[in-house]
């Protein structure tokens, strides 16, 4: 059974179709999905929270396939990594989606304004950070301890991608850069190929309490696949710091919108 979250208001869906793509073609530039961004803008169009969530899970799915078709092509996914990320960004993602009606949704945008102000500070600073060499092939060694920090890692992500409708890869890009030391455009590219799986578990997950809305999610899925696709073509041409920059602040910003809507001020 779905679930439709209010009574449609054209002007919002219009609203809804323009934000997430200009949020897909700015997020997949960096490999991630975006779900940080989909759902609070869910939200304050005045759709709830669980709807919310459940409509970014499949919009994140959407916008890492369209970028995903681009970084094969231009070889910056590294499938042996992801082969590696994905069971348990999977199992993680759907227990995530399972336990959505569990959580406060007052507790949840909380944790939102959290990630979002720390997503944010993150991004900041990775634009005064100077760019790599250009390479698209990680040197990590993948020994045993490697790869039992890489799965646990990719489980908690997992996680939070189903109780928040993140696809993931806002926490998986930088975890690749600084801890795997992985290239920028390899993280990216391998990082979209995993938050198709991680968004398709979650979404499995809330389709069976019923949360998602089929209205929302057709209203907005070409715009996602069109800024997804034009996204990651942009990302192999342009240099990103002043889009990190503005990026950064951006999450910021909705950060704000949502303590004020939380605190009842606006």
């Amino acid at each position: 059974m779905f679930n439709r979250s209010f009574e449609t208001v054209p002007l919002a869906l219009e609203i809804a179709i323009l934000a997430v793509f200009v949020i897909a073609l700015v997020f997949s530039m960096f490999g991630q999905g975006g779900g940080s961004l989909y759902t609070p803008t869910l939200v304050l169009l005045g759709f709830g929270v669980l709807v919310s969530v459940s409509a970014s899970l499949v919009l994140n799915l959407v916008t890492a396939t369209f970028a995903t078709a681009v970084y094969v092509r231009q070889r910056y996914v590294s499938l042996p990594l992801g082969a590696l990320l994905i069971p348990g960004s999977v199992a993680g993602a759907f227990l995530g989606g399972l336990w959505g009606n569990q959580v406060d949704t007052t507790l949840l945008l909380w944790v939102f304004v959290a990630f979002l102000v720390g997503a944010g500070a993150r991004m900041l600073a990775a634009s005064w950070e100077r760019e790599g060499d250009g390479a698209t092939r990680s040197r990590v060694r993948l020994s045993y301890d490697v790869m039992a920090i890489v799965v646990v890692f990719s489980f908690a992500v997992g996680v939070l991608s189903g109780l928040l409708g993140i696809g993931g890869g806002i926490v998986l890009v930088p975890f690749l850069i600084f801890a795997l030391r992985v290239p920028t455009k390899e993280s990216a590219g391998t990082t979209a190929f995993v938050v198709i799986f991680s968004s398709l578990a979650g979404v499995l997950g809330h389709s069976a309490l019923g949360h998602l809305d089929v209205l929302l999610i057709l209203a907005t899925v070409v715009a996602v696949a069109v800024g997804g696709f034009l996204g990651a073509r942009l990302m192999v041409r342009v240099q990103t710091k002043l889009v990190r920059f503005g990026f950064g602040l951006l999450l910021w910003v909705f950060a704000v919108q949502l303590v004020v809507k939380l605190m009842g001020w606006g």
